[in-house]
């Protein structure tokens, strides 16, 4: 009887091992995760929102933080984001507001890929930085002048206002669409966001057009977008304009079934 015991035991404890190495066995590895095709180009160009969030989910699942390191509660302060009056609600994760948050759902249509186009582990620099290798550069998950494009300065001057907009819409009744009915009206055509829910929002509250152009600065500088051709566009092109692109770059073009949309 006794030896039926310690079979058993000796069963249950072989098959408590080999379901922790399978369980081990089916954890992600980070590192080969890293290399997996997904990551690089031309599978992430078509890489879903779903595939991406199959291993990446936790980071719409996150939560803000309950208070500052210096102890002030979330809920006493006041983000940048928050503002302006197009905002609404608690605090949130910086994914969120570009994926989930109502705003995010009216206005954009933005993917995971449209900021993340993946990075190759062979041009990282090392952690710590190695001072005497400097062929490799830091980890870049983003480039940046993707979120220069909705996080730069308001170039007010080329615009011809008197001072930042912030200073001067009392000026223009706090409505961009005073002048911008008639200038510059090719807008907004691109595949991250939804140009006619912006155009609708914006006679509503200018609030929503200040949002990418200056209400949430990131940068010193501004973005030079493409100056595409409007109706009633002037021949003769300012000297701020003679090096810009015509149309947005490729990846960000839209395709024939969302321009019919």
């Amino acid at each position: 009887m006794k030896r039926h015991y310690l079979l058993a035991a000796l069963v249950m404890l072989s098959t408590g091992v080999v379901t922790l190495q399978a369980a081990e066995k089916s954890k992600p590895d980070y590192h080969a995760s890293a290399w997996d095709p997904i990551h690089f180009s031309p599978a992430i160009d078509s890489a879903t929102d779903e595939q991406c969030l199959n291993c990446h989910q936790e980071i719409l699942d996150r939560k803000v933080l309950p208070g500052s390191p210096a102890g002030v509660p979330t809920e006493a302060t006041l983000a940048w984001y928050q503002t302006l009056t197009t905002y609404e609600g608690p605090q949130e994760t910086f994914h969120r507001r570009h994926l989930v948050t109502p705003l995010a759902k009216e206005l954009m249509d933005m993917k995971c890929n449209t900021c993340h186009q993946g990075n190759d582990p062979r041009e990282q620099a090392v952690i710590p930085p190695d001072t005497k290798n400097t062929r490799f550069t830091l980890r870049k998950q983003v480039n940046p002048e993707v979120c220069l494009m909705c996080h730069g300065d308001n170039p007010y001057q080329i615009m011809g206002l008197p001072s930042p907009w912030e200073e001067s819409s009392e000026m223009f009744q706090n409505n961009c669409l005073l002048c911008h009915a008639g200038i510059r009206t090719t807008r907004h055509q691109v595949n991250y966001l939804k140009a006619d829910a912006i155009e609708k929002a914006a006679k509503e509250n200018s609030d929503v057009c200040f949002g990418c152009h200056g209400g949430r600065q990131w940068y010193r500088i501004a973005y030079p977008y493409p100056r595409n051709a409007w109706k009633g566009m002037a021949e003769e092109i300012p000297d701020w304009a003679k090096d810009r692109p015509t149309e947005s770059e490729p990846r960000f073009r839209l395709n024939q079934q969302q321009a019919a949309k």
